[in-house]
């Protein structure tokens, strides 16, 4: 999130070609024939065409088509498609110091790109095809997909909706000098390189979980990371709200959960809980970028924070301690109480009211004491609450053996791709996210000198995080099963921003990949020559990361030069 200047309200440069009758003046011509000129002497973008994380589906690069933004540049935008428009000139304006102004217009979803310098963001109703040889096409690129073009007098960014939009800002972003992201203007040539790009998604489901519970992040660090996923297309944020250690989001209808579980962490730290309006905030940033947020109430185990708040939820009626270690499954609800019930249908009901996206996280994992029976018959009770609220349910594999609901999503976090249990729940219908242990816990350590995180599921560098295959990771489970990945980052032992930037980057962009890009791509050694070009990129924009020796970075990297005289912008 960045505090900038307003938009100015005086409307860009018209590109010649826009305007019905109008003949070029001599001006005109000598303008563009003088950019034309200028960007033949000039050198080649410092970013190519390809250098995008998440890698494109099909990237077709001219380098004799490079643009160059330039201060007089504009962006003109259909209006469906201005919020993203503002949020590219957001993220430009403060290092290049350009006024961008966003304006309306006539943005043609094809034809010539509009010249004179212009960005240009249009959605278009219209099926977004690319030949590829005399016998067809590739499909629409459905609802996230994006076709982005560079020519040496502009770029326009095509897509059918919002999000594709979006995406295609991120891609563009990427595209210009690593530069861009630092919080002042500095001295730079904000080259972009030319060619097209046609991209979509392999997988609709792509996120990665922050775990508030065992530590509590105010709400500006969670909107930060919104960031992050947002920047490398990453579109569902999964939140892990409640567990043994402390309880996050206040409920109205039992207000001690908050008042009284929120209050501890591991530690013994303060804790602390999101208001309703605070969790508002965080699911309105988050669907401003295109980030569903998943809120997870983890039932019927991992609850001691909320049985210090109510301990008639107890099997034994009798208030336990609170916690602030780190063991797991000695806690559960009473699932022969109706009280237990009646509990489990207000809270599901309030944050499904709070929450607009279609999903709600049951939990479900790590009920060490409830009997399998009656741990089948609660699930399949909670999972009716859930879907009575209209969302559907979503929890970690444990679920398996409960009887299947309507769209029911299994989310696997197992170290052995063979689990009949999962597989045969797959057979009755249910979908899966994968989040195998043992390759995107963002918890375990690097390497066994990394000074936080676990190693219960192995050590996991950029490699290991990025080299398996969500489509055939799990033994009998067809790739249509497979509803997308998510990288979970558990925080036990991470406790702070810095910590949970550090624990996020380079994985992150390695699941992004895994989520976003087709099969085809996948290739290790490209994609840690296309990461190490982001250290510079992060480094500007202030992120922690971890310097992985896995990552050839620059030896030097460029550090921006702020302009004389020009002052830092508030960044966050």
């Amino acid at each position: 999130m960045t505090t900038t200047p307003a938009a100015p309200t005086e409307s860009g440069p018209e590109p010649l070609d826009s305007l019905p009758g109008r003949q070029p003046a001599a001006a005109d011509l000598a303008r563009t024939a003088e950019r034309r000129a200028g960007d033949l002497l000039t050198p080649p973008a410092p970013v190519r065409l390809g250098d995008v994380v998440p890698a494109p589906e099909r990237v077709h690069p001219d380098p004799a088509a490079d643009f160059t933004l330039t201060a007089d540049a504009a962006i003109r935008v259909s209006p469906a498609g201005r919020d993203v428009a503002e949020q590219l000139a957001d993220w430009l304006r403060p290092a290049t110091g350009f006024p961008l102004p966003v304006t309306d217009g006539p943005v043609p979803a094809d034809g010539p790109v509009p010249t004179d310098g212009l960005l240009v963001l249009t959605l278009s109703e219209a099926p977004l095809t690319e030949p590829v040889d005399a016998a067809g096409a590739v499909d629409g690129l459905g609802d996230e997909g994006y076709r982005l073009e560079v020519t040496a007098v502009g770029v326009r960014i095509t897509a059918a909706t919002a999000a594709g939009l979006f995406h295609g800002a991120q891609t563009l972003r990427q595209l210009l000098p690593a530069a861009v992201d630092a919080a002042a203007p500095v001295d730079e040539r904000w080259a972009v390189p030319g060619g097209t790009i046609v991209d979509r998604p392999r997988f609709p489901y792509r996120g990665a979980m922050l775990d508030v519970a065992r530590h509590f992040f105010p709400v500006e660090d969670v909107l930060r990371v919104v960031d992050h996923l947002a920047r490398y297309k990453l579109n569902h944020l999964h939140l892990h709200l409640t567990d043994d250690q402390g309880w996050r989001i206040a409920v109205d209808s039992w207000p001690r959960l908050a008042e009284v579980g929120g209050v501890t962490e591991v530690g013994g730290g303060p804790g602390g809980f999101y208001t309703q309006a605070d969790y508002r905030r965080i699911v309105a940033y988050a669907a401003h970028r295109h980030v569903t947020v998943v809120p997870e109430i983890d039932l019927p185990g991992h609850t001691n924070a909320a049985l210090v708040a109510y301990p008639e939820l107890a099997p034994g009626k009798v208030p336990p301690p609170p916690y602030t270690g780190t063991e797991v499954g000695f806690s559960y609800v009473d699932p022969a109480d109706e009280r237990t019930y009646a509990f489990v249908a207000d809270v599901v009901g309030e944050v499904a009211a709070l929450t607009p996206g279609p999903w709600l996280h049951l939990g479900g994992d790590e009920a060490f004491k409830v009997p399998a029976d009656t741990y089948r018959a609660f699930v399949e009770r909670a999972q009716t609450i859930v879907a009575a609220t209209g969302k559907t349910v979503v929890g970690w594999h444990q679920l398996a053996p409960a009887g299947h609901v309507d769209g029911r999503v299994l989310q696997w976090w197992g170290t052995n791709g063979d689990d009949p249990e999962t597989a045969e729940a797959v057979c009755r219908g249910a979908r899966l996210i994968l989040s195998p242990g043992n390759r995107v816990y963002l918890d375990m350590k690097y390497a066994a000198d990394t000074p936080i995180g676990h190693d219960w599921a192995g050590l996991i560098d950029v490699r290991r995080a990025y080299d398996w295959d969500p489509g055939t990771h799990l033994t009998d489970v067809p790739a249509e099963a497979v509803l997308g990945v998510e990288a979970p980052l558990w925080t036990e032992s991470v406790t702070t921003l810095a910590e949970v930037e550090f624990m996020l980057f380079p994985r992150l962009p390695a699941v992004a990949e895994l989520g976003w890009s087709p099969r085809s791509t996948h290739d290790w050694a490209g994609f840690r020559e296309r990461l190490a070009g982001h250290g510079a990129r992060w480094t500007a924009a202030g992120i922690t990361f971890h310097p992985s020796p896995d990552v050839p970075w620059p030896a030097a990297p460029t550090v921006p030069t702020q302009r004389t005289g020009d002052t830092t912008a508030d960044t966050h």
